[in-house]
This record gives structure tokens, C-alpha cells and sequence, in this order.
């Protein structure tokens, strides 16, 4: 894979891991991905699932606590990855 790629890579996976911070549903870090940072769901999902092998026992215990969670409103997610885009963009290409 060229570095390209592994980089592209890489920004999916913060972003997913952003998601995940804010408590989102796979469902629900696809649809915000593909809206605000252009990404094809099916790129977001192969990560997330690749996530999911590589660290078993944490997505269970996420899984679990999704239920328990306050959601954000829509406004709130969508203002939340124009940060994240914007925060990943000004970053250093070496990180």
C-alpha cells in the first residue's frame, strides 16, 4: 500500500476514533463521515471493522454503554466533524 493510502487510512481511523468519543453508532459515524468529510461508507465501515478485531473488548464494553448514552443533535455532530476535518487538516503531513 502507498503511503497515500496508509495516510488515508490513518485520517479515517481519528475521525472513526473522534466518532467514538462522541458516543456515536458505527451507523451513525458513517453517515457523518460520508456528509461532512466525503468519505464512502464502505471505506468507514472496513475500518471500524478492522478497529473492531484489533481491540475486541472495547468495543463490547462500547457497544454495551451506547444505550446508556445522551445523543448529540444533528447541528452539534455536524459542527463537531468540521472541527475534527479542520483540526486534521492543519496537522503536520509527518503525524
Amino acid at each position: 500500500m502507498g503511503d497515500s493510502s496508509t495516510s488515508y487510512i490513518h485520517m479515517v481511523q481519528h475521525l472513526i476514533e473522534k466518532c467514538l468519543i462522541f458516543n456515536m453508532t458505527k451507523e451513525e459515524c458513517m453517515e457523518a463521515l460520508s456528509k461532512h468529510a466525503n468519505i464512502k461508507p464502505v471505506i468507514t465501515s472496513t475500518v471500524w471493522n478492522e478497529l473492531e478485531k484489533e481491540n475486541k473488548e472495547f468495543f463490547e464494553a462500547y457497544a454495551q454503554s451506547q444505550g446508556k448514552q445522551d445523543r448529540m443533535s444533528e447541528e452539534e455532530t455536524s459542527q463537531m466533524i468540521q472541527k475534527m476535518i479542520s483540526d486534521s487538516s492543519n496537522k503536520d503531513p509527518g503525524e
